[in-house]
């Protein structure tokens, strides 16, 4: 079965520069660029493949999930990767999405109010991420309480790629599961 990334609101907050990025990195070259439009890459094996990628650079135009769905079906046939594989790469920022997990571990808390920085083992694009968020008041009394019963959690939040790793800003509506 062959997993395919068709969701809009994931496809509208692939960033244009992030994907250029790993195009360069992963052996593509840019071919063209038409202004404040599209940028045209290929690859050294084009005379073979005839594959090119078509990157709009404004996430404003209406059909940029489409555009960015299309993108994504190229370079699965190009690299012979699942989808969720190579979005996992392109992904670096995800507002209000809602995260579920498990609280893996809690750091020390602050000394000055209720709040600390937790580390949640959750749901990315398919895949089990290890997600860090710092919670405040009972939102962090619940973190400690799932814990230690083991207990899932759910919260919404601004998904954000630092580095390798995942960090959830602006956590809010936490509950057990």
């Amino acid at each position: 079965m062959k997993a395919i990334v068709c969701d809009g609101e994931i496809l509208s907050h692939l960033q244009p520069l992030a994907v250029e990025t790993y195009l360069q990195a992963t052996g593509w070259h840019e071919f063209n660029r038409v202004p404040d439009k599209v940028s045209v890459w290929t690859r050294d094996t084009f005379s073979q493949d005839k594959l090119k990628i078509y990157v709009p650079v404004d996430q404003e135009f209406d059909d940029y999930p489409r555009r960015m769905y299309e993108l994504m079906e190229t370079l699965e046939k190009a690299e012979q990767r699942s989808q969720l594989d190579i979005i996992s790469e392109l992904i670096t920022a995800v507002p209000n999405i809602q995260i579920q997990g498990t609280v893996l571990q809690i750091h020390t808390p602050n000394a000055d109010q209720l709040s600390g920085k937790i580390v949640i083992f959750g749901i990315v694009i398919d895949k089990l991420r290890k997600i860090q968020t710092e919670l405040f008041n009972h939102d962090y009394i619940l973190a400690i309480k799932a814990y230690q019963e083991r207990l899932p959690i759910a919260c919404r939040g601004d998904l954000i790629k630092e580095d390798r790793g995942f960090v959830l800003k602006n956590p809010h509506d936490l509950v057990l599961e």
